[in-house]
């Protein structure tokens, strides 16, 4: 597995693993309907592509398959930060945050999903506060949490 910077044919893949993603790994904290608004299959490729490279965006690859990717603006914000369903565990989303993290100074904030909080918190994340995201009427929980260097 390495290590690279975003290039715009990812995005496609990335996208894809965005979706699949959410609609596994996230399937035991969120309900089936709140799963489909987060990730909806419908997403502006290009608007993600200039998202992508505006942020600092590090890609996980292994022969050749995109197995995960994360991205943070210049103010300290992490996005995204998602691994493949059959990745997880193997330190891809540390691998992947050390280098996120090192790319801006000061405080680092993130809005952590039920499962990516435990994953925030062992890295020194604090919870600021427990917030309800509202998509297309429905409800999600997730975290602002930040960590300071």
């Amino acid at each position: 597995m390495k290590l690279r910077k975003y290039q715009a044919s990812d995005c496609e893949k990335i996208v894809e693993l965005f979706y699949h993603t959410v609609h596994t790994v996230n399937a035991k904290d969120y309900t089936k309907e709140q799963l489909n608004v987060w990730a909806t299959g419908q997403i502006d490729l290009e608007m993600w592509n200039q998202s992508f490279q505006e942020h600092f965006t590090i890609v996980a690859v292994d022969n050749n398959l995109i197995v995960g990717f994360g991205d943070i603006d210049k103010t300290g914000y992490l996005d995204r930060l998602y691994i493949h369903s059959d990745y997880q565990r193997q330190g891809i989303a540390a691998a992947i945050c050390d280098q996120l993290e090192q790319a801006v100074p000061g405080t680092i904030v993130t809005h952590a999903s039920i499962t990516a909080r435990p994953f925030f918190e062992k890295r020194g994340y604090i919870i600021v506060k427990k917030q309800e995201v509202e998509r297309q009427g429905i409800f999600l929980t997730n975290y602002v949490m930040e960590k300071s260097k």
